[in-house]
């Protein structure tokens, strides 16, 4: 038996003590051992609830291997192991181009499946990433998030730069107006939730120095100048004219590169409206509501030949070029700190507080954590 935190159904969220996973073939069982509250969390416990029930919530965590199915191999078991949530059918158009974040019949842990809101969770063993001695189980169970950020940055910048792990001189080898950026090129951040939080610092370390960030709380504010963006990189969209706010830091010039992280009619638009000439939208945020295209924001898409790009999850292939092999390389090297945004730990028995956090904003967050212990 083990206890977990069960979704019965809308808002009706319960600590209780269940059965172990019973492992398949091919699965694993992992102790969780650290496990982050995503975003997306929220609107399935309080608002639109899931697939089916009884369901426990959780996709972005870290563990051990304590068990091992019949076809997994026994030399697992006792490794630290980041987790890939999403379960790919192995057999659709997608899958076949190893391109397992668009798979079309895929299954996912914490929302189709069960999750790692629990003291343990069953894996199929493709879906595990080894975990080096230097990364923390805190910092492997963020691999998720930063590997949609990095996800993101690849699909706007061009895949080039980022396929071997190689840092960008400037913006060369990202692509834009004429098919290459150049030291000038703006880039913007816009919405500085997690993804958004971590975007930036990914960014920065690419090479993408001093990004425009666009947030509306000071605490927001705070985060970016840790990661060393100047003050007057920071606008506060609560006070500010963005799209001022932007053209006078671009000397009428727009964005070459702007990053839609909130998800909102309004901060699309604002997107279209200050880009220049030949620039990318890249859409990452989740959309809040229905989304609309006023006619006015649609020409400027066509007059400026702007490229809107969507982009959604992250690559896992088992490759070095996919994106979680990227992350867990610069996390091996030192060069990125994702614990710096961890700030709320809790024990798994306390694991709701965080989510009424979260829910109510009753105090500032960005990565809230469950370490079961």
């Amino acid at each position: 038996m083990m206890k977990a935190w069960v979704l019965h159904g809308i808002d009706d969220f319960r600590l209780e003590t269940v059965k172990e996973p019973v492992l398949a073939e091919d699965e694993v069982l992992v102790e969780v051992k650290a496990a982050g509250i995503c975003g997306s969390d929220i609107p399935r416990v309080y608002r639109t609830g899931t697939y089916s029930y009884p369901t426990i919530p959780g996709h972005e965590f870290s563990g051990i291997v304590a068990g091992v199915g019949a076809k997994a191999a026994s030399g697992l078991a006792g490794k630290r192991v980041g987790v890939f949530p999403l379960i790919p059918c192995q057999s659709c158009g997608s899958c076949h181009a190893g391109l397992y974040e668009m798979c079309r019949h895929y299954s996912y842990l914490g929302s189709r499946r069960d999750g790692a809101f629990a003291e343990y969770v069953a894996v199929p063993r493709w879906n595990l990433l080894e975990l080096p001695d230097r990364v923390s189980f805190e910092q492997a169970a963020m691999l998720e998030p930063m590997a949609v950020a990095v996800h993101a940055m690849r699909s706007a910048l061009g895949d080039e730069a980022f396929a071997r792990n190689a840092s960008i001189d400037g913006f060369d080898a990202g692509c834009s107006l004429r098919g290459k950026m150049n030291k000038s090129a703006t880039v913007v951040v816009c919405g500085l939730g997690t993804i958004g939080l971590l975007l930036a610092m990914f960014l920065q370390e690419a090479g993408v120095s001093n990004p425009l960030v666009i947030g509306n709380k000071e605490f927001q504010k705070e985060m970016v100048l840790k990661l060393g963006i100047v003050e007057e990189h920071f606008c506060d969209s609560k006070t500010e004219d963005v799209q001022k706010w932007i053209k006078d830091r671009t000397d009428g010039h727009g964005a070459d590169v702007f990053f839609e992280c909130v998800g909102k009619n309004e901060t699309v638009a604002t997107a279209v409206c200050v880009m220049a000439p030949g620039g990318i939208v890249q859409l990452v945020g989740n959309p809040a509501s229905d989304m609309t295209l006023e006619k006015d924001i649609y020409w400027k898409i066509l007059r400026n030949q702007l490229t809107m790009k969507g982009c959604w999850n992250s690559s896992f292939t088992h490759s070095e070029k996919d994106d979680w092999h990227y992350v867990l390389q610069k996390l091996q090297d030192g060069v990125i700190e994702p614990e710096r945004f961890i700030t709320h730990e809790l024990a798994l028995e306390d694991l709701e507080q965080g989510f009424r956090i979260m829910r109510d904003k009753t105090e500032p967050y960005v990565k809230v954590m469950m370490l079961p212990g």
